[in-house]
C-alpha cells in the first residue's frame, strides 16, 4: 500500500479525532477517502451502500479483527485474488498530528496484518491502542446477553483498552503462552520444564489480565452515581475462577495456583485443546440496576440501552479520568431509540466531545443535530459530505 510508509512517535494522545479516512480495496471502495472535522459524523443513505464498511475500516484501527469479526482476506474487493488492502488515518488532537495505517501484506505461503504508525512500521496490533480508543455497538451485538461468553469477553476486553492501552499486550501475551502450551500438547511433548515454563508464563500473564478486568469493573461501579439521563444503569460483575482467587489471595499465591491447575490438567487439555481453566473462561454478567434483572432476561430494546448506558459510561470515565477520548461506532443503533433515548444520546456525545460514527437509512433521524454533527451520504459506494 502506497500510503502506508516514515518517524514514529510515542506520545500518547488526549483528546483526539479523525480528520480523515482513506480506503484502499476495502469491501466494496476501490480508492475512497472522507475529510472531516473533529464534531461527530453522521453516514446515511440505503441499505447495501457502504456506510458500515466505513465503519468497519475504522475498526480495523484498533487490535484485532474489526467489528465483524473478518479475516484479513474477507475485508479484501479482490478477496478471490487475495489481492491486499488498506485503511488510512489522520488522527488530529490539539498538539499532534499522527499517520495511523494497516493493511494485509501477502506472502508466498501466508499473509499477515501490517500497521503503520507516522510511517513506521509496529510488530503489535497492541500499540494502536496508544494512539486510537475506539468502541462499538452494532446490530450484531444485540443478542451479546443470550450468545457464549466469548462475546462479552471481546466486549468487555475493549472497554479496558479505553482506560488502560496495556491491557491489550496483557491479553495478547497470555493468549500466545495459551497457544503455544496447546500446541505442545498438541504433538505429544512430555517436556515437564518447557510445559512448566509455559504454565508459570501463563499463570503471571493471566493474572494480570483478571487483575485488569477486576479493576475496571470496580472503576465502573464508582460511576453509577453519574447520571446516563434516560438510560438505564447498568451493574456489571465479573464471573471466573481466577477472579474470585484474587478476591481473597495475593497475586503472587494466584499465579502459582492457575500455573498448579493448569499443569494438573494436561492430559485433559492435551485430548481436549486449549486449557481448562484461565482468564479466557472469564465471562460478563450484566444487571438492569434498577430492576435487578438479568440483561439476558430484558427486553431487546432494553438490553439495547443497556449496551449504550455502559459505552457511555465507559467514554465519561476515560474522559474524566486522564482527557482521552475514545472515538465511538455505532451501526444502526439510533433509529431504534425512542426520541428521549436519542435525544440523550446526541447530548452524551456532545458533552464528553468525542467523535461518534453513526450510519442509518433516515437522514431524519439525525435532524435535530443538523449544524452539531457533520453529515455525508453513501450510495453505491460514493461519498458525498451535506452540510
Amino acid at each position: 500500500m502506497t500510503f502506508l510508509s516514515g518517524a514514529s512517535s510515542s506520545q500518547h494522545l488526549l483528546e483526539c479525532s479523525l480528520s480523515r479516512i482513506r480506503l484502499k480495496d476495502f469491501r466494496c471502495y476501490s480508492d475512497a477517502e472522507l475529510s472531516c472535522d473533529a464534531r461527530p459524523v453522521v453516514l446515511t443513505g440505503p441499505n447495501g451502500a457502504g456506510k458500515t464498511n466505513i465503519l468497519e475500516a475504522i475498526s480495523f484501527l484498533s487490535p484485532g479483527r474489526g467489528l465483524r469479526r473478518a479475516t484479513l482476506s474477507e475485508v479484501s474487493r479482490h478477496r478471490e485474488s487475495g489481492h491486499s488492502w488498506g485503511v488510512a488515518t489522520t488522527v488530529q488532537g490539539t498538539n499532534f498530528t499522527h499517520e495511523i495505517a494497516t493493511g494485509i501484506e501477502i506472502g508466498q505461503e501466508s499473509e499477515r496484518r501490517l500497521i503503520k504508525i507516522d510511517h513506521e512500521i509496529v510488530r503489535s496490533q497492541a500499540s494502536l491502542t496508544e494512539y486510537l480508543n475506539i468502541i462499538w455497538l452494532t446490530p450484531q451485538m444485540d443478542r451479546i446477553f443470550q450468545e457464549a461468553s466469548s462475546a462479552r469477553r471481546r466486549f468487555l476486553d475493549r472497554l479496558i483498552y479505553s482506560l488502560d492501552p496495556e491491557h491489550a499486550r496483557r491479553l495478547a501475551r497470555y493468549e500466545h503462552y495459551m497457544r503455544e502450551r496447546a500446541r505442545v500438547l498438541k504433538l505429544g511433548i512430555t517436556d515437564r520444564h518447557w510445559l512448566s515454563t509455559l504454565e508459570q508464563n501463563m499463570g503471571t500473564s493471566g493474572v494480570a489480565v483478571a487483575a485488569s478486568r477486576k479493576n475496571f469493573i470496580e472503576m465502573f461501579s464508582q460511576s453509577q452515581s453519574w447520571a446516563l439521563g434516560t438510560f438505564p444503569r447498568p451493574l456489571l460483575q465479573i464471573q471466573g475462577q481466577v477472579e474470585e482467587w484474587l478476591e481473597t489471595e495475593p497475586a503472587l499465591a494466584v499465579e502459582e495456583h492457575l500455573a498448579h491447575l493448569l499443569a494438573l490438567s494436561r492430559e485433559r487439555d492435551a485430548e481436549a485443546g486449549g486449557a481448562s481453566e484461565g482468564p479466557h473462561r472469564t465471562d460478563l454478567k450484566v444487571y438492569f440496576n434498577s430492576q435487578d434483572r438479568p440483561a439476558d432476561q430484558c427486553s431487546t430494546g432494553e438490553q439495547k440501552a443497556l449496551l449504550l448506558a455502559i459505552i457511555l459510561a465507559t467514554a465519561r470515565l476515560k474522559a474524566y479520568s486522564d482527557q482521552r477520548r475514545p472515538i465511538i461506532l455505532l451501526d444502526e443503533v439510533v433509529a431504534h431509540l425512542d426520541a428521549g433515548r436519542r435525544q440523550a444520546l446526541f447530548n452524551e456525545i456532545l458533552a464528553l466531545n468525542m467523535q461518534a460514527w453513526m450510519t442509518g437509512t433516515d437522514p431524519s433521524v439525525f435532524l435535530s443535530m443538523s449544524t452539531k454533527f457533520q453529515h455525508f451520504h453513501i450510495e453505491n459506494a460514493i461519498i458525498q459530505p451535506m452540510n
